[in-house]
């Protein structure tokens, strides 16, 4: 007879004695079951022990907690938090150095339970670590050349025990000191430092920068680039993932004036982290991160990926000033870049104001700025009025005017010799270009929380949007041509060119010239091609035999891609635990019984390499359970989370399991993929319908190479709209030949 729901059958642990096994009724109080199992093993004063899990984690078992209990855990009897907390903290306090480490290093393990740490802060423990970081270190700092490793140690166990204490959100990042500040970043500025220690130390300088407007500042003026550098050119990728982490954290806090700065009043390798344009636009930080990160012979792993992705997402949203800016039209400077653009290209001085009649001259300007390819002819100012690309397209027109002066004069004197309907507008081209590739590369909008979509190649150059754009309309030209377009083609061209250089992306081309190279092999008469070929690969048959026909096999094609859900689901996923603090490394793993009966969970220690056994997953739940899916912005964790619920892209990867009545289990998938195989693969669980955009997809992939397949053997032969007429009855049926 199987037990009481509320009944869980477990074994309890207790140092030198023989496991028990007892059955827990989750309706008494907890209290009750401590006192119970204390008094089984003689045990006096209840009230000072408490229940753990009994894996790595070591969680201790709460009111809160407890209906994670499983039948078949593990359970330890343990002293209780608050007991630990207070034994911990006179411990670490210790005159022995090896008793002072060894209490440090069990602090860095238990600080991981909020159950524990909430108890140790209410002893003030976090202001006790920050005075240990402060001073309490100096008394061993005599001693470290003679006990380095165990200095390091010690150090490294205090900061771990500080950032898993401070990861829990329980105190504010605000309270801390310039001293204790101060010290975290002469960790970091020290040139040779204990790697644990490096580590923990730029991952609390990124925590305060990201959670303290007021620490943004102080830490700002303790970190210098030149200081940063060495960590990057060091082979420990961890660490120069933390650096560059720090460097963005910064970036993104940096007050909008600070991010803009003047180029010749910053001194590069002693300049705060503030002036962070300028930083960011220098050869030796840009050059240092592509020869030791990017080309390293490390493979990039997905934690720098995401890093990289960042700090290029904040480099280009340094353009969105100029992006969002409209030109004055009464502006004279910024006027006289117009002239300075038909200067180069036609190659003529600035008139005096006597040469030639006001009327002359005007017409002159007029007919230059139509060749120029502006729309409006009499004052081209006004074009640059639209947001965006507002003033980036301007800067975009000067850089390449400047910087490749022959292909800009030949590209605008090729169009202003063509008759006029088949000339390319350089100026309306340049606008809508610097339009399309804001749109592309997303500029102005937040780094998303889970992508990894950096590309090398725009850590190959200082100015790698303005040479982006000056490959590109040189590309905008060659295809105008190839498709021997008109003024009214315009949007048709543009179309293909972006699917030009959305292709030519894909590839995740190494340098510029790799990518102008790519460029060069998808013409106008490949993108055709292409076209053409995913047409075929695509196409549906309206004719009513192959409906017909569609219709009888998508059922098997659904169910085919139905047990392909599941077989996935079977497989497991491991997912990111996201809190305030991005990168905590803290994973967990699900995946459904082979029955698919079961859905298996539970946490982990690190990444894993492979498939995660089912029986190393403490947590069970039953798939007759499961009420319903839930997905986006509607998931509990999502409303619980207001940082989360602003990233967009951590909506759209959001969906939680309602079981029992209140109970959710919530996930944020890796990326869009996973996402859709497991709602597609719960949904089939409870016999819903697939419906995520990677179905459809798989769904029209699989139709069309079925369709092809059964109708191979008719090709080239015209498959009627209607079956032919049934024949008529023969008069006699003397041809049959009975065989009896």
């Amino acid at each position: 007879m199987p037990p009481p729901a509320d009944t869980v059958k477990v074994a309890i642990e207790w140092p030198g004695a023989f496991p028990k096994l007892m059955e827990i009724d989750q309706k008494k109080p907890l209290s009750a079951i401590i006192k119970e199992v204390c008094e089984g093993w003689s045990l006096g004063n209840h009230e000072n022990f408490a229940l753990q899990i009994a894996d790595a984690t070591n969680f201790y078992i709460t009111e809160k907690n407890r209906n994670d209990i499983k039948n078949g855990s593990i359970l330890r009897l343990t002293t209780s938090p608050y007991q630990t907390a207070i034994q911990l903290h006179e411990r670490i306090q210790s005159s022995s150095m090896d008793a002072k480490l060894e209490s440090l290093k069990d602090l860095a393990n238990a600080s991981r339970d909020i159950t524990f740490a909430q108890e140790f802060i209410n002893l003030d423990g976090i202001s006790l670590l920050t005075l240990m970081v402060e001073s309490g270190t100096e008394r061993y700092q005599k001693l470290q050349k003679i006990m380095k490793p165990c200095f390091g140690d010690l150090l490294s166990f205090t900061l771990t025990a500080f950032v898993e204490l401070m990861d829990h959100g329980i105190v504010s990042w605000d309270t801390f000191s310039v001293a204790f500040i101060k010290k975290i970043a002469s960790y970091v500025n020290k040139s040779a430092m204990d790697t644990a220690v490096l580590q923990r130390s730029l991952a609390i300088l990124e925590s305060m920068v990201l959670n303290s407007q007021d620490l943004y500042h102080k830490v700002a003026q303790e970190i210098t680039i030149g200081q940063l550098i060495p960590h990057l050119q060091g082979t420990d990728q961890d660490i120069q993932t933390y650096t560059i982490a720090v460097i963005n954290a910064l970036f993104l806090k940096a007050p909008e004036e600070k991010r803009q700065v003047d180029e010749h009043i910053v001194d590069i390798l002693n300049c705060p982290l503030t002036e962070m344009a300028h930083i960011l636009a220098q050869k030796q930080l840009r050059s240092i991160i592509l020869s030791n990160v990017i080309r390293s012979s490390t493979p990039i792993n997905d934690e720098m990926a995401h890093q990289l992705y960042v700090l290029q997402v904040l480099t280009f949203n340094l353009l969105e000033d100029r992006m969002m800016t409209k030109m004055d039209p009464q502006d004279q400077a910024q006027r006289d870049i117009i002239f300075e653009l038909r200067r180069i290209a036609f190659d003529v001085e600035c008139e005096p104001n006597n040469s030639g009649s006001i009327e002359k001259r005007k017409s002159m300007y007029t007919r230059d700025y139509k060749k120029l390819g502006f729309i409006n002819h009499v004052n081209p100012a006004v074009d640059f009025t639209q947001i965006p690309p507002g003033m980036l397209a301007l800067d975009n027109m000067l850089y390449f005017a400047r910087h490749h002066q022959d292909a800009y004069i030949r590209i605008v004197l090729e169009n202003s010799s063509r008759e006029d309907k088949h000339e390319c507008p350089f100026g309306r081209s340049s606008i809508e270009l610097t339009k399309m590739l804001c749109e592309i590369l997303k500029v102005g909008e937040l780094p998303s929380e889970n992508c990894h979509d950096f590309h090398p190649m725009f850590f190959t150059h200082d100015r790698s949007f303005e040479e982006f754009f000056c490959i590109c309309i040189q590309l905008l030209n060659k295809t105008w041509k190839e498709m021997r377009a008109t003024s009214e083609d315009f949007n048709k061209v543009m179309q293909v060119v972006r699917e030009q250089i959305m292709r030519a992306l894909t590839l995740k081309p190494n340098s510029l010239d790799q990518f102008k190279s790519r460029l060069q092999n998808l013409s106008y008469t490949e993108i055709l091609k292409i076209r053409q070929s995913e047409r075929m690969n695509q196409e549906d048959f309206q004719s009513r035999p192959i409906l017909e026909l569609r219709e009888k096999i998508q059922p098997e094609i659904m169910e085919l891609i139905k047990q392909q859900r599941l077989n996935r689901l079977c497989d497991g996923t491991c997912f990111r635990k996201i809190s305030s603090r991005r990168r905590q490394d803290k994973f967990w793993y699900c995946r459904l019984s082979p029955n698919h009966k079961v859905l298996h969970y539970g946490d982990l220690e690190e990444s894993p390499q492979g498939e995660v056994p089912h029986d190393s997953l403490q947590d069970k739940l039953p798939v007759a359970d499961i009420k319903a899916v839930i997905t986006g912005k509607d998931c509990p964790h999502m409303k619980e989370k207001g940082a989360l619920k602003q990233n967009k892209e951590v909506l759209e990867l959001a969906f939680s399991v309602l079981y029992e009545s209140d109970e959710y289990l919530n996930f944020i998938a890796p990326d869009k993929h996973e996402y859709c195989v497991w709602t597609d693969g719960l949904n089939a669980l409870l016999g819903k319908e697939m419906t995520s955009d990677y179905t459809k997809s798989d769904m029209d992939t699989l139709l069309s190479m079925e369709m092809k397949l059964r109708l191979l053997d008719l090709e080239n032969i015209q498959i009627p709209e209607a079956p032919p007429p049934i024949p008529k009855e023969p008069s006699n049926y003397d041809f049959v030949y009975d065989c009896n």
